[in-house]
């Protein structure tokens, strides 16, 4: 079994999996009535031939250390995750090496930070920390298979965040 370190999620080291979805210093537009800033198109959704659904996901908590053995990925659509409930997220993604899964890496996504993966990355389960969570997800709906399941031969164990 090997070990991998959780970091803290930031834009720059998620991007080559997806998108952080977080405040940021990035312009934003004044909208009603100088009541609201919308912080605009923060993600690359890509649906293919399909259409854009949104769902509901209520998770079951998961505890550090973490036993990661199943990873999947989705071909034909990206995959939104959005905290409804201030559960932080352990979020584990691989790179992709010849239509298998690379070396984990993980992040903790914070209460107030959602991602988007990209289409075809591989990833965890949802992984909800200490406490159940529910999130909102957009994804693709349609026609073809778009789920692709990967079991490693021994689970990588993840530990929390270094203080």
């Amino acid at each position: 079994m090997s070990d991998i370190t959780a970091s803290p999620l930031t834009a720059e080291a998620f991007a080559p999996f997806g998108d952080v979805l977080e405040l940021t210093d990035r312009e934003s537009l004044t909208i009603n009535a100088g009541m609201c800033q919308r912080h605009h198109d923060l993600a690359q959704l890509d649906f293919g031939e399909g259409r854009a659904g949104i769902s509901l996901f209520d998770g079951k908590a998961r505890q550090f250390p973490y036993g990661l053995d199943l990873v999947e990925r989705h071909p034909l659509g990206s995959q939104a995750f959005i905290p409804m409930n201030g559960v932080p997220l352990l979020v584990t993604v691989c790179p992709d090496e010849g239509g298998k899964p690379g070396t984990p890496k993980a992040f903790v996504m914070r209460p107030d930070q959602a991602i988007n993966l990209h289409k075809g990355t591989w990833h965890g389960v949802l992984a909800p920390i200490a406490e159940q969570g529910l999130y909102a997800v957009v994804d693709r709906i349609g026609n073809g298979t778009n789920l692709e399941e990967f079991c490693f031969t021994e689970p990588v164990l993840i530990h929390p965040p270094k203080t």
